[in-house]
């Protein structure tokens, strides 16, 4: 009964949300736990006579077998998602989910890095290694333009406007913006062309990823990730850091320095400001030298 349902639903969120295979999997995972739970406790119910009540039913469940409350709150978004896809098609003639509230979620503050520890990182960097250059214009770019791992290990040639200081990356959804580049990335990414990736033999589909490794293919996430482990321990930093946490940095830095918050929410790619919003973490003494160098109250 239910497969037409996940089977059009599955088509919806791949044609008309345009979402990656990792997100479809994950929606259509989360739903599967809803039919599971309906066929056991409320077998027969179709999306066209579920209720409020049966959702309710369900979220308790899922609560008493210790899923937190970030897991709770992805499941009721992917419920909204496939009863909003039953209302456009006329599955249904109304939202059942209209009411469900999900578990508030507070808010994890993520990890920063100073300029100057950024710098520190970067100068761990051995160029004389073929590789050195390469991992420079990486790390470089990942903090002039504030990216998303995968963004960076899937940056195109083609989206390179590097005369004009611009970059084009496709972010989730396989949504496309324009991003400033900064003069240093600019810089160290001719180097790597000219000195590493001008070198390689290119693996046939891999001609127009910027990054490369010696193999001539795009670089896995998790070589990313060690390859900065690697330069963080060299460089004395205990923080626990990741290659996101030169994104939260960028975005950090920007707000501190004045940036307007709608345009770091189009550097980012977000698609909500409260997401963007998360990042206005400013410390106490940063806010109170502001507060003193602005405020009319404290300048009498």
């Amino acid at each position: 009964m239910w497969a037409s349902y996940k089977k059009g639903y599955l088509y919806w969120l791949q044609l008309e949300r345009s979402l990656s295979d990792n997100s479809v999997s994950a929606y259509l995972a989360d739903l599967e736990k809803f039919i599971s739970f309906l066929q056991i406790d409320f077998a027969g119910v179709t999306p066209a006579n579920i209720t409020l009540k049966e959702l309710q039913s369900f979220l308790q469940t899922i609560s008493e077998l210790g899923l937190s409350a970030g897991s709770q709150a992805r499941i009721i978004s992917g419920l909204k998602s496939f009863f909003k896809y039953c209302l456009i098609e006329e599955i249904i003639e109304a939202d059942p989910t209209t009411l469900l509230e999900a578990p508030k979620l507070s808010r994890k503050l993520p990890d920063t890095l100073s300029y100057n520890e950024i710098e520190n990182i970067l100068a761990q960097i051995d160029l004389s290694k073929p590789e050195g250059q390469r991992n420079k214009a990486m790390l470089e770019t990942m903090y002039s333009c504030g990216l998303r791992v995968s963004e960076l290990i899937n940056l195109k040639l083609s989206g390179l406007f590097l005369q004009d200081e611009f970059i084009k990356v496709t972010g989730k959804g396989n949504k496309e913006r324009l991003v400033p580049i900064g003069s240093s990335a600019v810089k160290h990414l001719s180097l790597y062309y000219q000195h590493f990736r001008n070198q390689l033999n290119i693996e046939k589909g891999e001609e127009d990823i910027v990054f490369l490794g010696r193999r001539g293919k795009r670089l896995s996430r998790v070589m990313v990730f060690l390859m900065l482990k690697d330069l963080v321990m060299k460089a004395g930093i205990e923080k626990v850091i990741s290659p996101h946490t030169f994104r939260h940095s960028f975005a950090t830095h920007l707000i501190e320095g004045g940036a307007d918050l709608r345009a770091v929410q189009q550097m980012l790619g977000h698609a909500s400001i409260t997401t963007t919003e998360i990042y206005t973490h400013l410390d106490r003494e940063f806010l109170r030298t502001t507060l003193h160098l602005h405020h009319p109250a404290f300048k009498m």
